[in-house]
């Protein structure tokens, strides 16, 4: 096979990432090389979140080692018997991209996974070596993401965790019988065992060492996992709480949803049900809810008797108008928990609320400043000088504080 040009690899291989959602940069330490020599740094300007339209983290290096596969999963474009351009770049090719760009000041880190060429060992050893060129050998000090492979070795996951800002273990798919189904070689069970050892080595690094009274390096981004959401029947409800234990199981820093999108060659195996990314949207807002506002995954879809987020609003709106008993609350009485729930406030906002009121009874109109939109919070709080009246149950609430439809630019 003729040797592709460095930049048609790049090409290949970064357009093949680009259906990997887990991304992000969020929970690095903070470290600057010009503290200790080398180059790098994940403080001020170091990792930016910033994403194109279609989720791709646009501040780092994004890109697979391979994506050849050894593995079959109907789901993936990149499976052993899709007819897709190969690539594979070797070692040196990866680290010396990451530190031409980064010295050009493309990106700020690395994220890296793989298909599986030979054995899960093989793959996983060669993207830890890189970690460790780039670490040990060029002293780079900016982000760095590893996407594991479960069936490795425990010795290089905890390898990985030496060099790596973030470790991160795909589960797949949201039920086991959905990866049985469309991922037959792969199994849960392994899945799981090797994110639950991953936690207990993220957990046993973070204790202060008895003799330096200090604490190892090891991951300190923590570990994220993504599944892809559309390939089979599984209901939002399911998804949610899926996430719910995988939240509480493994300590997870992030769940990530990929939004399917049907491959040309695998239309007869799959049904043919691609979710919108306003599914995909849905489904990390009410993520949100239940990681930052105390919402439970089953009272989020608990007027939904399809198990389905509404797409046409967002999910925190949807709850509030099926519980309207609960509302109006009153702004300057309410505790926090109560008013994390009412649509338009958010935690910052919450916060602000509590510590202004302890001085002066907020009006609407002061509410009005802290918020982006007082139209979507009027109809369900009670303020010094205004009370809803009627709103809060009248039949076109929806309409009143639901976002217009709108045509999307191509420009």
């Amino acid at each position: 096979m003729a040797t592709l040009p460095l930049r048609e690899k790049l090409a290949i291989l970064s357009d093949a990432a680009k259906y990997d959602a887990s991304c992000a940069s969020s929970g690095a330490a903070k470290r600057n090389s010009l503290k200790s020599g080398g180059i790098g740094s994940t403080e001020s300007t170091g990792i930016c979140h910033s994403y194109a339209p279609d989720g791709r983290c646009i501040s780092l290096l994004k890109i697979l080692l391979t994506n050849f596969c050894i593995y079959d999963c109907t789901y993936c474009i990149n499976r052993s018997s899709s007819n897709v351009r190969r690539a594979r770049f070797t070692v040196d090719e990866v680290v010396k991209l990451t530190l031409d760009f980064y010295k050009r000041n493309y990106i700020e880190g690395l994220f890296l996974s793989s298909g599986v060429i030979r054995s899960p060992d093989d793959t996983m050893g060669e993207m830890v070596e890189i970690a460790r060129r780039l670490r040990i050998e060029h002293r780079f000090a900016g982000y760095i993401h590893l996407k594991t492979i479960p069936e490795c070795s425990q010795e290089l996951i905890e390898k990985a965790g030496l060099y790596a800002d973030r470790l991160s273990i795909n589960v797949e798919l949201p039920t086991d019988e959905g990866v049985k189904k469309l991922a037959p070689e792969k199994r849960p069970e392994t899945i799981r065992v090797s994110m639950a050892r991953l936690r207990s080595k993220i957990d046993e690094k973070s204790e202060p060492t008895l003799r330096t009274k200090t604490r190892e390096r090891f991951a300190p981004g923590g570990q994220s996992t993504q599944m892809i959401i559309g390939a089979d029947a599984t209901p939002d409800a399911t998804i949610l709480k899926t996430s719910s234990r995988l939240y509480a199981s493994y300590r997870l820093r992030r769940v990530y949803y990929s939004a399917f999108s049907p491959i040309p060659d695998s239309s007869a195996a799959l049904p043919l049900m691609k979710p919108p990314l306003m599914r995909e949207h849905r489904l990390y807002q009410a993520d949100w809810l239940m990681r930052f506002y105390g919402f439970g995954e089953s009272e989020i879809l608990s007027a939904r008797p399809d198990g389905m987020l509404d797409l046409a609003i967002d999910p925190k709106l949807s709850w509030a108008l099926a519980n309207r008993a609960m509302f109006p609350l009153d702004i300057n009485r309410a505790d926090r928990e109560a008013l994390l729930r009412v649509p338009g406030l958010g935690t910052k906002v919450v916060k602000r609320i509590l510590e202004t009121r302890k001085h002066r009874r907020l009006r609407l109109e002061d509410v009005g400043r802290l918020c982006q939109s007082i139209a979507k919070v009027r109809p369900f709080i009670v303020a010094e000088g205004w009370s809803p009246g009627g709103l809060t149950d009248s039949a076109t609430l929806q309409a009143r504080v639901a976002p217009e439809p709108r045509q999307l630019s191509l420009f």
